[in-house]
């Protein structure tokens, strides 16, 4: 299936206009996420509409902790990332190389029409596109959103907020005001997400459109030791979620080690301080991995 976001280049290359980084794809290759292709000066995405993994979690798993609490969602998840965490949990479908697409190439394509009744089927009122990079389905979800909305089924996102303004609003109007999303805000300077092959301004314009557009958003802040447990920098984050909105619900979660990353399990002292310092601003504040 072709990208929706492309640009056509001189030599054969395109643009990618789908995240943040906006991809320079050559001829043959694949973008920063692994999984936007350029065959033949047309950048496309064969991986839209398969889903590596499905499962049915609870809200609270997302994490949503004050959106439909109690129900259960029908979660799928594919491959490819917009970054590159070097403590990401799901990093065998998010980065999973050219060997782990070779063995998922199997994997059905699923209509949004069977999405939809098979959720339906299922009993369930909502659907998240979680686990990898959910944005990289914008094609999909944008086609599925008005077959889900007519069967009664409720939208969720639960993304790395890194999409460009373009998708960001189309993606907006696919979930609407009956839907939900949880975005990480991993980080709050600059520094901090260039290390995580993120970017900052694009995180909080993300959020701040979606929440001023009414869509119930949750965010999550995982605490890694070394990258984001400063609490001047933790306090400054505080500040501008509390400035945007004091309702805004802010999961701080404790990192364990994965993928890459060999350091130690965030103190729980740590997280319950940074909990308390969130509190003095914010109405909704959780902690998660604990």
């Amino acid at each position: 299936m072709d990208a929706l976001w492309q640009e056509p280049l001189e030599g054969g290359s395109v643009a990618c206009g789908l995240c943040f980084r906006g991809c320079r794809v050559a001829g043959g290759a694949s973008g920063a996420c692994g999984v936007r292709l350029n065959r033949d000066g047309t950048l496309t995405s064969p991986w839209l509409g398969r889903f590596c993994a499905r499962a049915i979690d609870p809200i609270e798993k997302k994490p949503l902790a004050h959106w439909r609490p109690g129900s259960l969602i029908y979660s799928l998840g594919s491959l490819g990332c917009t970054m590159d965490c070097p403590f990401c949990q799901n990093h065998t479908i998010a980065r999973p190389g050219a060997s782990a697409c070779g063995a998922f190439a199997s994997v059905p394509y699923l209509p949004p029409g069977e999405l939809a009744r098979a959720a339906a089927d299922l009993g369930l009122g909502a659907v998240a596109f979680t686990y990898n990079e959910p944005t990289l389905q914008a094609e999909y979800i944008i086609e599925a959103a008005p077959l889900l909305r007519e069967a009664g089924i409720a939208l969720v996102l639960v993304t790395n907020g890194g999409m460009s303004h373009e998708v960001s609003d189309a993606l907006l109007s696919a979930v609407g005001p009956s839907g939900a999303a949880n975005i990480d805000l991993k980080a709050f300077t600059p520094e901090g997400y260039r290390r995580l092959g993120g970017d900052l301004e694009t995180v909080k314009r993300n959020i701040t459109a979606w929440v001023q557009a009414g869509v119930h958003v949750e965010l999550t802040h995982l605490l890694v030791p070394g990258l984001n447990d400063g609490r001047d920098v933790f306090a400054a984050l505080v500040d501008w979620v509390a400035n945007l909105s004091p309702d805004i619900p802010l999961h701080i979660t404790r990192c364990f080690p994965r993928r890459h990353y060999a350091g130690p399990p965030t103190d729980t002292a740590l997280l319950r301080s940074f909990a308390a310092l969130a509190r003095g601003r914010l109405r909704r504040v959780h902690l998660g991995n604990v």
